[in-house]
């Protein structure tokens, strides 16, 4: 059974706590499928406000649904459609205030106002995306986009 200390303070103290936890729990682990589990369920349960943590995975230039928490989603995701195949054809982060507001927006969950997705790219390739809605608008910030970033450059070369 894992245990972490993750503190309630800052969002850079957050971040900083999830990434020793991510390291921790993906260290040595060479299952990616299972280190993206691990992963969702970390992200789930330390960062508040969510209504879906989960990972999209490049499977032949499509987003396939891979590890999650939350609601039933969608399971295929062209490159270039909605927030995560936008993320996966740019290869840069989306933060999304107003998902009604972003042109072909999916709607897996209509409870979801906002959304983050941050590509996981290795060695070049794109393995996949990290996806994280919340029913509040505006919930992310670049804080949130960098400790992504950084918890998805930790996790990359244990997905491969």
């Amino acid at each position: 059974m894992y245990q972490f200390d993750i503190q309630a303070g800052s969002k850079a103290d957050l971040y900083h706590d999830l990434h020793a936890a991510l390291d921790a729990l993906t260290a040595g682990e060479p299952d990616g499928i299972a280190n993206m589990a691990n992963a969702a369920a970390l992200i789930w349960q330390y960062l508040p406000d969510l209504n879906w943590a989960g990972f999209y995975r490049n499977v032949a230039d499509e987003l396939v649904l891979g590890p999650f928490q939350g609601k039933a989603a969608c399971i295929r995701i062209p490159f270039g459609k909605g927030v995560c195949g936008t993320a996966a054809a740019t290869r840069t982060p989306q933060v999304v205030a107003d998902v009604h507001a972003f042109p072909g927006h999916i709607a897996c969950d209509a409870a979801s106002r906002s959304e983050l997705v941050v590509p996981i790219v290795h060695d070049g390739r794109l393995i996949g995306v990290l996806d994280l809605d919340s029913p509040q608008a505006d919930r992310f910030d670049g804080e949130d986009e960098a400790g992504c970033v950084a918890l998805m450059t930790l996790l990359a070369p244990r997905l491969v």
